[in-house]
């Protein structure tokens, strides 16, 4: 909601500085916001004759203000501006900065006092001086009065963190709003190391040697009283640990850390030991610690399995899939692998990540994709119905990307495994807020949760989530000789136990006929999927319905299909994407333009645009260069070579696309070995690819679509994600066909 003040903040800086702080006029909304302590932030810095001017309120900004003006007040301010840039900081902070005059007076007074009361630092600052680590907190966006329903608990923490430490050099003030953060979770290993006794400058808050040595000295129990239990019963209030905030530990917080040890799997004794500590200040916590389950991208050999087994190891995390040809060749499950871990008395839980680094990779159609994927590959490797598949989001996701991306992702998981009849269950591998939230929505019933990326937003400040089957803490190597092999040891809370026996797995088949019986549920499933894109099934603005489009791309030249896939060891839905997709995008704009092409041809013998024709979309100039290279390839035989500066050429390959949905899908196939070997002579600089292969990976799969779609830039980059998904849903369907 706007503030008239905060608007008027905003019109001082614009015209005060404008022009002087390297920035440009910020918007005169009247709601704070980045910009606008940005903006007060370079203010300052002008004020106090810093020449480079920055966003960050740094070490310079904070050193120059603590040697010129260590306190702040009535006789002290040295100009109107400097004080009203303090008065429009406070607006902006909420408080009443009086009338923006240049005047430190009772007004603004009275709220510096309420501020640092809020900010808990009263007693280290008393009175109505503005300090520069007071300054410092007052030019961010933290709040230090409870928001969004935050915790009393935690907020009284973070007041006390603020108050014990913020004499110390590196500690500055943290937000007081109830809520746990990165920088609550950093301010307590700090205050953990000046308790321990470390100087300013060799306290860094980071978990290492020194910090655990120190808390190895010191165990806390019933009966023990002062800082340290402070400390520790301020962890279990910012782990959501229902415990009061206090100096002793009494029998009632002995009890609720018996309840914590047992909830994250460590020694229950009821005291605040080494291993409880770690679990209460860092995501991995104790990484001594032995864990029964692992994951890891190195095939599980009998000797290797061995090894694990002596380790203690009972459940084995394996990839269903390798994106890349290149990189960890033994990524994903091997042939014959999980024969051996289930003879070797171990069990197995699948994972399936590709890519997945950035919230650009997450969507509701992508997560239906990657649920087809996923069972594709599961049924592939022998899984059997009841597994539990952990989709990975293995990035450093922020709360507004798990909205926005990461939840609609997971819900086109669910759905498309509720498509498949549940032969499968949901788990999310990732960050704990990640994990945290997908739970919360329904849309996973188990987290596999990667505490060892400590620094991930979604790990600095959030606990364990409550649904959580394998914690991962960290990577060490086991066995030794033909067993060594590198892993993530992971604690295994129970809540998912893998899998310790298989089906045979699916032999890698060519592609036959469709089954009769799986057209209905596979022209459906493509429907559903298309209409998560924005397809409707009647077609919308476009020339054809669905219907239509898969009558004619996939079932009436079903045998066309097959034997182009047959000759070119290509898979049939490699080809049926292409000419679906393609199908479904034709507009009346397209047929207008065919028809001016055809009457131009008729009238004057000139082919005057090289427009896409046909339900494969095929452009003369890209017609005539896949044809003549798959003859000189030997390919194909029994065509003339044709001239692409030859309109006759060009218009009689074009017109036969045009005429024949047969030529076109054969065409398909031409185009598609065109690009595979690197489309010599095209527009596109892409590399040759292997010969179509039944074994193609995800990457070489897109690589193909994305060739089809256009050259190595947007739009073809993220249309090709959108034909993998439905690759992937054509592909569950002919491999149904081919194993039954």
């Amino acid at each position: 909601m706007a503030d008239e003040m905060v608007r008027r903040a905003q019109t001082f800086v614009n015209a005060a500085y404008e022009g002087k702080l390297g920035i440009d006029r910020i918007p005169e909304t009247g709601v704070t916001g980045w910009p606008t302590m940005f903006a007060l932030t370079r203010a300052l810095q002008y004020e106090l004759g810093i020449t480079s001017l920055s966003d960050t309120f740094g070490p310079t900004t904070l050193s120059t203000l603590q040697s010129k003006y260590p306190n702040l007040n009535n006789g002290t301010v040295p100009s109107e501006n400097f004080c009203r840039i303090i008065q429009s900081a406070l607006y902006c902070k909420g408080y009443d900065g009086g009338e923006i005059d240049g005047k430190y007076n009772e007004r603004v007074q009275a709220s510096m006092i309420k501020l640092k009361q809020d900010m808990g630092v009263d007693f280290a600052f008393p009175g109505s001086n503005l300090t520069p680590k007071v300054f410092k907190g007052l030019l961010n966006m933290d709040a230090y009065v409870s928001v969004n329903s935050g915790s009393d608990a935690i907020r009284a923490v973070q007041r006390w963190l603020n108050g014990e430490f913020v004499n110390r050099r590196d500690f500055f003030i943290i937000p007081c709003d109830g809520h746990h953060s990165r920088d609550v979770a950093k301010s307590m290993l700090y205050a953990v190391q000046y308790t321990i006794g470390m100087a300013d400058g060799t306290a860094n808050g980071v978990f290492g040697p020194g910090t655990q040595a120190g808390l190895k000295d010191h165990t806390l129990a019933v009966g023990s009283s002062g800082t340290w239990v402070q400390l520790f019963s301020a962890g279990m209030v910012l782990n959501q640990r229902p415990v009061s905030f206090d100096s002793t530990f009494s029998s009632s917080l002995s009890s609720a850390v018996s309840q914590f040890q047992s909830f994250a799997k460590l020694p229950v004794t009821g005291n605040g030991d080494f291993s409880t500590w770690a679990s209460l200040l860092v995501s991995y916590g104790d990484q001594s610690r032995k864990g029964e389950a692992c994951d890891g991208v190195t095939r599980i050999t009998p000797a290797r399995a061995a090894a694990l087994k002596a380790e203690g190891i009972k459940y084995v995390g394996r990839y269903l899939t390798n994106p890349s040809t290149t990189s960890l060749p033994e990524k994903a499950i091997q042939s014959g692998e999980l024969q051996t871990i289930a003879d070797n008395g171990l069990r197995c839980f699948p994972i399936y990540q590709t890519y997945g680094r950035g919230a650009e990779d997450f969507s509701y159609p992508l997560g239906r994709a990657a649920a087809q994927a996923a069972i594709n590959a599961a049924l592939d490797h022998g899984f059997k119905a009841g597994t539990r598949i952990f989709f990975a989001v293995d990035f450093d996701a922020l709360d507004q990307d798990v909205t926005n991306a990461v939840l609609p992702h997971f819900k086109g998981i669910q759905d498309a495994i509720a498509d498949d009849g549940n032969r499968f269950t949901v788990g999310v591998y990732g960050p704990r807020n990640v994990c945290t939230r997908v739970g919360e929505a329904g849309h996973a019933s188990a987290s596999f949760v990667s505490d060892m990326s400590s620094g991930f937003s979604g790990n600095f400040g959030y606990p364990l989530p409550e649904n959580w089957a394998y914690d991962q803490i960290v990577t060490r190597s086991v066995g030794s000789g033909a067993g060594l092999i590198e892993i993530d040891n992971n604690i295994a809370s129970g809540r998912d136990t893998g899998q310790g026996s298989f089906n045979a797995p699916r032999p890698s088949k060519p592609d036959v006929r469709l089954a009769d019986d799986v057209i209905d549920s596979m022209q459906i499933d493509v429907g559903k999927y298309m209409e998560s894109l924005g397809f409707p099934l009647d077609g919308g603005t476009r020339s054809y319905q669905h219907w239509k489009c898969f009558q004619s791309a996939v079932v009436d030249h079903d045998d066309v299909i097959t034997s182009l896939s047959n000759r070119y060891n290509m898979r049939k839905a490699l080809l049926q994407t292409s000419a679906y997709w393609e199908m479904r995008h034709i507009d009346p704009l397209d047929e207008a333009a065919w028809a001016a092409v055809i009457a131009a041809y008729e009238t004057t013998g000139e082919y005057i645009r090289d427009t896409s024709t046909g339900i494969a979309k095929q452009r003369a100039v890209t017609l005539v260069g896949a044809w003549n290279h798959c003859l000189m390839a030997d390919y194909v035989d029994g065509r003339p070579i044709l001239d692409v500066n030859s309109d006759d050429d060009k218009y009689s390959i074009w017109k036969n696309a045009y005429d024949s949905e047969e030529f076109a899908l054969t065409s398909v196939a031409m185009i598609h070995n065109w690009d595979i070997d690197g489309k010599p002579g095209g527009d596109d600089d892409s590399p040759a690819l292997r010969r179509p292969s039944l074994d193609y990976t995800d990457t070489e799969i897109y690589e193909v679509l994305r060739r089809y779609q256009g050259p190595r830039v947007e739009p073809a980059l993220s249309e090709a994600k959108k034909r993998l998904g439905l690759y992937y849903v054509m592909e569950k369907y002919n491999s149904i066909s081919r194993n039954m």
